[in-house]
């Protein structure tokens, strides 16, 4: 009976994996850890929006008078302003905004090439230089023209565009400060007297009970201890309608308690918590790489490489046409400008943001960007039964004796008091039988998990065996036949001292979301199977009833990862879905591996993606947005690099007799354009 040895929903959050991820030097609580933590992240970026702003503003506010005091532009505009020592204010002037303006990318120019990975501030760094000495040059003897309006234009442009990047990115990321948000800082710690006072989170402890009123944050993780009332979840697992909770209910701090209050044990808080986690996960998400943000990257070393030896040729060409060294000079600084992989840079990590953003919110957390990419290309969905394809709550529906020395209430005394200690949903549901008809429990001992096939222990110094229909079949015992498999019936056969005396039936329902969850997949051209350690008769109905495509019975454990390879073998591309404990070779082993659970039930290590909500349901999200995000990112890909066919001819000057030039400044506005394109096409990504 594969099932006996799945861990418990209640287990899994008293022993949640505290150490999902390595924790990047944080201590403290939410507010004096993960959220210090998240603040530093977003100060710094904050601070660096701020920067390129400053930079801007005074960069622009001088670019004013070098415009006015240029040559060029003065031709342009009719107009004559000379005194003495003019070009040397131009010339200071525009050294300000070289070093100043400039250095954001003078800085970076030389990490990359520290890092021996030129790109961008590579090419911004050599275009603003080169006009720079070229002009400083010409202002102390050497005969040619000024590019200092050109120069500052350059810079001001290139900040601006940094500037939209960087609120573009924070844009991003501000579902995570939103996150943060939700924790309260205080709590009514109810005192052992009874009595309740005030405290700051950082000074609960596990074990502590907290009062939560009606319309209060619930501030740690923790169990419902006493009260019953309505919690609003929606921003933190994405279930829109208010969840009752109960005595022995999970609940999850920074969630709204509605309508009565509540006396919670704490269980998490801080980093332990659910929340910290998900900032973790998400933040995680967004700052690793997947497979096309590389792509993406290789692109960008590429059009560098371009740039540069695009803008030596034009230098070359013109000068050996021309004989004008100062025109040569604007067309390779127009070439290497209107070239800069800027665009590149952000296309896919924007995209990449804003859909793990857009997860997060819908319940799905991503624990590895590659796989949540590759999911769109998945072809079968394989489900575990117990919990994902059914409600995983039992109820005994018929006990069967066949043994004259037992009655219905005795053999359930037997099997309740070996599974008293045990939180298995099979377990809780005969528990529950129990109760219910006022059985006394006798004292279990020397108890043994039987792996694959059940439990074993001493009652009432008889050995008692609870089997599963496949174990007892291979001992030869025959199965029971006689039983109605509609309701979806796990069957538990009871043996006293090796001799078969009775059959225990439970009912276990499937979810109503089962049934669309797998005919909307199904529409989507993916095929729908499902692996279940029940037996074959069991399955078969399930899969019938759902009308799946196919189905694997009475499978232990150790096997169901050689299942999913079997289907793998084939060329299928295989999503898992299953509770993240005993399914984890089978999540690891497939493509895309999700991990379903409600409340603090996020530590699958194994799993890919984790669905808060144990939701069929949300596997459609999943598909759904993985495709869109490829989608998107693809555009973009396009977008930043397909402009540059057109826009390096007409920065090289093929239309040169035509009189059509773009200026450095024109190239830069281009170039930022076409981030800004980008940019505004990651955010328009929205799952419907």
């Amino acid at each position: 009976m594969s099932e006996v040895r799945k861990v418990s929903k209640k287990e899994q959050v008293l022993h949640v994996h505290h150490d999902m991820h390595e924790k990047h030097d944080r201590k403290g609580e939410v507010h004096g850890g993960a959220h210090k933590s998240e603040h530093s992240h977003h100060d710094h970026h904050g601070k660096m929006l701020e920067d390129f702003k400053k930079r801007f503003v005074w960069s622009t506010t001088l670019t004013v008078p070098i415009l006015v005091l240029s040559p060029m532009v003065q031709g342009f505009l009719n107009i004559q302003v000379a005194f003495p020592g003019d070009k040397y204010l131009l010339f200071l002037l525009s050294s300000f905004v070289f070093f100043w303006g400039g250095y954001p990318f003078l800085k970076g120019f030389g990490e990359e090439i520290k890092n021996k990975k030129p790109g961008m501030m590579t090419l911004i760094s050599m275009a603003i230089s080169v006009a720079y000495i070229y002009s400083s040059a010409v202002v102390f003897g050497l005969k040619g023209r000024y590019f200092f309006w050109e120069l500052a234009t350059l810079i001001d442009v290139m900040l601006l565009g940094h500037w939209i990047e960087m609120k573009s990115v924070l844009g991003a990321s501000r579902a995570l400060e939103k996150l943060v948000e939700l924790m309260p800082k205080s709590a009514h710690l109810v005192e052992d007297d009874g009595k309740v006072r005030d405290v700051l989170i950082s000074e609960l402890k596990k074990g502590d009970v907290v009062l939560v009123k009606a319309g209060e944050k619930i501030p740690v993780d923790g169990i419902v201890r006493k009260g019953t009332s309505h919690v609003d979840e929606s921003m933190l697992t994405g279930e829109s309608r208010p969840v009752k909770k109960q005595q022995g209910d999970v609940v999850i701090g920074g969630s709204m308690n509605i309508d009565s209050v509540l006396e919670v044990e704490v269980t998490g808080k801080g980093e332990e918590s659910y929340l910290a986690k998900v900032i973790e996960l998400v933040k995680n998400a967004q700052e690793s790489k997947s497979k096309t943000e590389r792509l993406a990257d290789v692109a960008a070393r590429w059009l560098t490489v371009i740039a540069l030896l695009s803008g030596g040729i034009t230098f070359s060409v013109w000068l050996f046409a021309l004989k004008d060294v100062a025109f040569a000079i604007e067309r390779m600084v127009t070439v290497m400008v209107i070239t800069c992989p800027h665009a590149l840079g952000l296309a896919i990590p924007l995209v990449s943001a804003v859909s793990t953003a857009i997860a997060a919110k819908r319940g799905l957390l991503v624990r590895n960007k590659v796989a949540f990419e590759n999911a769109r290309k998945a072809n079968i969905v394989v489900f575990d039964k117990t919990g994902t394809l059914t409600k995983g709550v039992f109820e005994v529906t018929r006990i069967k004796v066949i043994d004259e020395h037992y009655d219905e209430k005795e053999l359930l005394q037997l099997v309740a008091s070996l599974e008293q200690n045990s939180e298995h949903p099979i377990a809780k549901g005969v528990l529950e039988k129990a109760k219910e008809l006022g059985i006394k429990l006798l004292k279990a001992e020397k108890i043994e998990i039987l792996k694959g096939e059940g439990i074993r222990g001493n009652v009432d110094g008889k050995e008692v065996e609870l089997l599963s229909v496949r174990a007892i079949g291979e001992r030869g015992y025959g199965i029971a036949n006689d039983y109605d498999v509609n309701g979806v019936h796990t069957v538990i056969g009871v043996l006293v001292n090796r001799k078969l005396v009775g059959w225990i039936f439970l009912g276990d329902k499937i979810r109503d979301e089962a049934f669309s969850a797998v005919k909307e997949l199904k529409s989507m051209g993916i095929k729908c199977y499902m692996l279940t350690g029940d037996g074959k008769r069991v399955a078969e109905a399930v899969a019938k009833t759902l009308k799946l495509d196919g189905y694997f019975a009475e499978v232990l454990p150790h096997e169901k990862q050689s299942k999913i390879m079997e289907l793998r073998r084939d060329g299928n591309f295989v999503a898992m879905v299953g509770d993240g404990i005993n399914d984890a070779p089978a999540l690891a082993a497939a493509d895309v591996g999700v991990a379903i659970g409600s409340g603090t039930d996020i530590a699958a290590e194994t799993a890919d993606v984790i669905l808060v909500n144990s939701n069929p349901r949300d596997v459609i999200t999943l598909f759904k947005l993985s495709r869109l995000t490829y989608k998107k990112m693809i555009q973009n890909l396009l977008w930043a690099t397909g402009y540059n066919v057109f826009a390096i001819p007409l920065a090289a000057g093929v239309l040169f007799k035509y009189g059509i030039l773009i200026s450095p400044a024109v190239g830069a506005i281009l170039m930022s354009l076409s981030t800004v394109v980008v940019a505004v096409n990651a955010k328009l990504l929205k799952l419907r």
